[in-house]
């Protein structure tokens, strides 16, 4: 799946061969060409499943245990995950729109082409993630943590950050250029590698001074 996200269920390249789920979701299980539709999954544990050309629509997934799943090809829209465990878990070619995350564990996470679009994050933990080919688009990302992640090309167009903490985070081509605010709670110093723009810059100069230990004062 490209990084220009398809808006409508029809137009996955997958979406004529899905087919209902039904029932629990299950550790270590497989799933291929599966469409969970309005459902909600509170409280079970799914850990290790494998989630291949799914789609999931309005979907509400609470308290789930999805540690080490795999997410590969997969587009969800309009859900709610929300304190999942998702905590070493893989992402590839896979696309998040119009949904919430909130109080999700995703530590230790690999991201790779993955689009987050109109979503809002709120308390995600990223801690020492792998994000390569990553967009966040017209997203609110509050109280989210990219602390010893490892960011490579990830974009943030549209987005508004607030209280995010990126101390530690190796970031290379990382641009937050499009992002509407940059709220930071650990200060300038966890945006080493990153690409930001002279008004950010500008914004941003009371956090620099402050981390130098210097006192600005006219007159």
């Amino acid at each position: 799946m490209p990084l220009s996200v398809p808006d409508r269920l029809a137009d996955l390249p997958y979406a004529a061969l899905l087919r209902p789920h039904t029932g629990p979701l299950r550790s270590d299980e497989r799933y291929d060409t599966v469409h969970f539709d309005g459902g909600e999954y509170r409280d079970q544990s799914a850990g290790g499943a494998t989630f291949l050309e799914c789609a999931f629509t309005g979907v509400s997934l609470s308290g789930m245990k999805l540690r080490q799943a795999r997410f590969n090809e997969v587009w969800a829209q309009a859900g709610r995950w929300v304190a999942c465990e998702l905590s070493d878990s893989d992402w590839q070619d896979s696309a998040v729109t119009g949904g919430v995350l909130a109080g999700v564990a995703a530590h230790g996470s690999a991201l790779r082409r993955v689009v987050f679009r109109s979503c809002k994050l709120e308390a995600v933990n990223l801690r020492a993630a792998v994000l390569r080919d990553v967009v966040f688009e017209d997203c609110l990302l509050r109280d989210v943590d990219f602390g010893d992640a490892k960011l490579t090309d990830v974009s943030f167009p549209g987005s508004t950050l607030e209280e995010v903490r990126l101390r530690g985070a190796r970031m290379t081509r990382t641009d937050l250029r499009g992002a509407v605010r940059l709220g930071l709670t650990d200060g300038p110093e966890g945006l080493r590698g990153a690409l930001i723009s002279s008004l950010q810059l500008m914004e941003l100069v009371p956090q620099f001074a402050h981390a130098l230990g210097i006192t600005v004062k006219d007159g």
